[in-house]
């Protein structure tokens, strides 16, 4: 149960990383998608996934 919670934490951690991030990068029309994906790699690996996503949406779009 222990595990569960952390990961649920981590979850809802990832999320409002990309919420808030959303909500600064919209003035500069640098908006990212909440979806699975960019959810699960917040989660897992913090700030420098965030970083890579937006590097890699500059590059690519």
């Amino acid at each position: 149960m222990k595990y569960i919670i952390a990961i649920l934490k981590r979850i809802i951690l990832g999320f409002v990383i990309l919420y808030g991030y959303n909500m600064i990068a919209v003035n500069f029309n640098m908006v990212m998608p909440i979806n699975v994906v960019t959810v699960g790699l917040t989660s897992l690996l913090g700030f420098p996934a965030l970083f890579s996503l937006v590097l890699l949406f500059v590059l690519v779009y």
